[in-house]
């Protein structure tokens, strides 16, 4: 907003000219974000009009996380490397993609904003394979095929509530401001132990009953393993230590 006129300004009869008011675009994401939601939107679009039933399954096999794979029972071939990270690219269904796409633009961009490029795609790459870690750990032999990003989206919303969902909008692009929280003030923070709480029901829920319009069981586990992994984990990415300039 421009600043109003002080009254030593009327007095004088020397009115400032009004400051530009800075507008930020509607869809103002970072170009990582947009390319992690670009790669994630043409795969999918791909699976289901380009590719055969045959070629998809095959796709699934060589890209979905499946534990089973490391139970002994199978040679450890490239995929079995490759597939903690590129699972996270695959989705079940529309509906699938849609949630997650918002979700990863919604706490996904603010933290591109402070981390950068380089440093939010290791982030991203990290808390995803900590996502598969637990859930391997849980379902050391499962079969089913794992796919989706939201261990790792829930890995930045680990991150969000160790800012205490803070916001810096002083360079025109949001970001997560002021150094991480410490444990101790996480727990006095009600807004940030509420928001806790509900992840996590709502992630018990959703793995026990299933979510609306989403084919296949949601897999909770992943999702507490990725949302651990940017909780404590997020100082090895973090490039800054930010002071002021925030709002809640």
């Amino acid at each position: 907003m421009s600043e109003p006129l002080s009254p030593s300004d009327i007095e004088q009869g020397e009115p400032r000219e009004p400051e530009e008011q800075r507008r930020e675009p509607v869809f103002n994401l970072p170009p990582v974000v947009l390319a992690v939601i670009g790669i994630c939107v043409a795969v999918h679009l791909i699976r289901v009009y380009v590719l055969t039933d045959e070629q998809d399954l095959s796709l699934l096999i060589r890209a979905a996380f499946i534990p089973v794979r490391y139970s002994g029972r199978f040679d450890l071939d490239f995929y079995a490397f490759s597939s903690p990270f590129t699972y996270a690219f695959l989705h079940g269904g529309f509906a699938h993609l849609a949630i997650n796409m918002v979700w990863l633009a919604a706490f996904g961009s603010p933290l591109a904003n402070r981390f950068g490029a380089l440093r939010f795609s290791l982030f991203f790459a990290a808390t995803g394979l900590a996502a598969v870690v637990l859930f391997w750990a849980v379902y050391p032999l499962g079969q089913a095929p794992l796919v989706g990003a939201s261990g790792a989206i829930s890995g930045m919303m680990g991150a969000a509530a160790r800012f205490g969902f803070r916001i810096d909008r002083s360079s025109g692009k949001a970001a997560f401001a002021g150094a991480p929280l410490p444990m101790a003030e996480v727990l006095r923070s009600r807004g940030v132990v509420t928001f806790l709480a509900v992840w996590m029901v709502i992630n018990l829920v959703t793995g026990l009953i299933g979510a609306p319009g989403v084919d296949g069981q949601i897999a909770w586990e992943a999702h507490i393993g990725g949302f651990v992994a940017g909780f404590f984990g997020l100082r090895f990415f973090d490039r800054r230590q930010q002071a002021g300039g925030f709002t809640v």
